[in-house]
This record gives structure tokens, sequence and C-alpha cells, in this order.
């Protein structure tokens, strides 16, 4: 099973994000629009579902992944970072001029 750790980049824009919107969580879908981006929702508005695997936590929030996408990435770490850009359109990191990006040996950019 993987892990899920985040850079001190990644920490910082999660604590700006909390300070602004309270506690928040991030999901890692399979999805073709967000891609290796995770997306930041604040906690309570984004139903986590059935098949998603709770792989840790950073700065605080819970870190869910698609379980298809926990299948396919069960052998590496992934970690987030910061990268400048435009975040998820729901995402909370959309209009910071930076967004979250999942890094990992599987996915290196």
């Amino acid at each position: 099973m993987s892990t899920v750790s985040a850079t001190p980049a990644a920490l910082d824009l999660i604590a700006e994000i909390v300070a602004d919107h309270g506690p928040v969580l991030f999901h890692q879908s399979g999805g073709c629009c967000d891609g290796s981006s995770p997306m930041c929702y604040p906690q309570g508005d984004f139903r986590v579902g059935e098949r998603d695997v709770k792989l840790g936590e950073i700065g605080g929030a819970p870190f869910y992944i698609s379980a298809s996408q926990a299948e396919a990435w069960a052998h590496t770490d992934l970690v987030i970072d910061v990268v400048p850009g435009r975040g998820g359109m729901f995402s909370l990191d959309n209009g910071r001029e930076k967004r979250f990006l999942t890094r990992s040996e599987i996915c290196r950019i």
C-alpha cells in the first residue's frame, strides 16, 4: 500500500487554505479532467465514496484516493507538491496561481 506525504510548499498552501476555509480534505481520482492534481475540498462538501481509500493525512487533512488509483499506485509513495498554475475548477487551490500536484516514482514530473 502506498503512503502520502507533502512538501513544505504544499503544507504552507494547505495552511493558507485552511485559514480561509476551515478544515479540508483531499481526493485523488482517476478521472480524465484532474489528471495528477489532487482536489482540495472543505470537509463536509465532498462525499467520500464507499470504494475510496484513505492513504493518510497531510497537514492535518485526510487524503483519499479512488480504489482504482490506489491499486495502480500500490507500490509507490505519493508526494503532494505545489507548482505554478490553476487548481481544478472545484478545488480550493483554484485562483491562487499555484496548485497541488501529485508526484511519485510512477509520475515523475
